[in-house]
């Protein structure tokens, strides 16, 4: 029966392997070697009794009871980091913060802030990601996500940073060769660029004579965030319908420009950060949600 130092220091190595792909890359930041690595691999298997890894000459993935293990690695870790923040520094928040954003919301309004917030906690070690995906917080892939729009019913706790507005723009160039669309009818006769991850409706909302309606449209592009519709409108592309946050300098310098304001229905998202709540919540989640809260709340 392995004692508790070396189940941790096991789930270190099997967290590490799966992060650097393969066992050679995690040998080399351990400093072992790779058949050390890879038994060590094989006696936690042989342990548990199930296959956690799936090898090939190239690759590893990971099996159901894979994921499971290291959602459980990454939670027992992350405990070990805040018993022994509490023992050292007077408490002192610290250990891995990992923060998921979207891409452009992250990079416009959420990165600006994390130079001050490392000179307030410089024992945090802040690990940001920007990417749309919605990443799995109960299953330990991040400890805060900035997240857009109504939340699915979970056991995560949620705390509302802001909300933020939708606008419809394309460029002084493209409604030049177009026209201005003047109701929302018109657009069944421009190139729409919309969102094409599952969640988003190839429709958009409208409010005429305060009747509340949603119109179908259609284009060549579709993407992943609203920071590259926005460039594509900016270029002439065509119309879309984005967050004002990632275009307001746009607007403000006349590269692009509202349209079909008369029948905005001044629909929100609200923006929220997520997280695992609790008695037992990180110090580290917990200030840095405050600081959010504090910063664009």
């Amino acid at each position: 029966m392995l004692g508790g130092a070396d189940r941790a220091r096991s789930m270190e190595l099997f967290q590490c392997v799966v992060k650097q792909g393969s066992f050679s890359a995690a040998a080399r930041m351990l400093d072992l070697t790779p058949s050390a690595v890879s038994r060590a691999i094989d006696r936690i298997e042989e342990r548990l009794g199930v296959r956690l890894l799936l090898r090939s000459t190239r690759t590893l993935s990971l099996t159901a009871e894979g994921q499971a293990y290291l959602a459980a690695a990454r939670r027992i870790l992350a405990d070990l980091d805040d018993a022994e923040q509490a023992i050292g520094d007077q408490g002192a928040p610290r250990g891995r913060l990992r923060i998921s954003a979207a891409q452009a919301h992250g990079r416009l309004h959420i990165v600006p802030l994390l130079g001050e917030f490392a000179r307030l906690y410089p024992h945090i070690m802040v690990d940001i990601s920007l990417s749309d995906r919605l990443v799995d917080i109960a299953g330990g892939q991040a400890d805060v996500a900035i997240r857009f729009g109504p939340l699915a019913d979970s056991p995560l706790t949620a705390r509302k940073l802001g909300e933020n507005g939708r606008v419809i723009v394309a460029s002084p160039d493209y409604l030049a060769r177009h026209g201005m669309p003047a109701v929302p009818e018109d657009l069944h006769d421009h190139n729409c660029l919309n969102f094409n991850f599952r969640r988003a409706e190839p429709t958009w909302p409208f409010r005429r004579d305060g009747r509340d309606y949603a119109l179908s449209v259609q284009g060549t592009v579709e993407a992943n965030n609203g920071e590259t519709l926005g460039q594509l409108a900016a270029a002439g592309v065509g119309v879309t319908r984005v967050g004002i946050f990632g275009v307001v300098d746009d607007i403000a310098s006349g590269r692009l420009v509202p349209l079909l304001e008369d029948y905005n229905p001044g629909d929100v998202e609200t923006i929220h950060a997520v997280f695992v709540g609790g008695p037992n919540m990180p110090a580290r989640v917990r200030v840095f949600v405050d600081f959010l809260g504090e910063h664009l709340g």
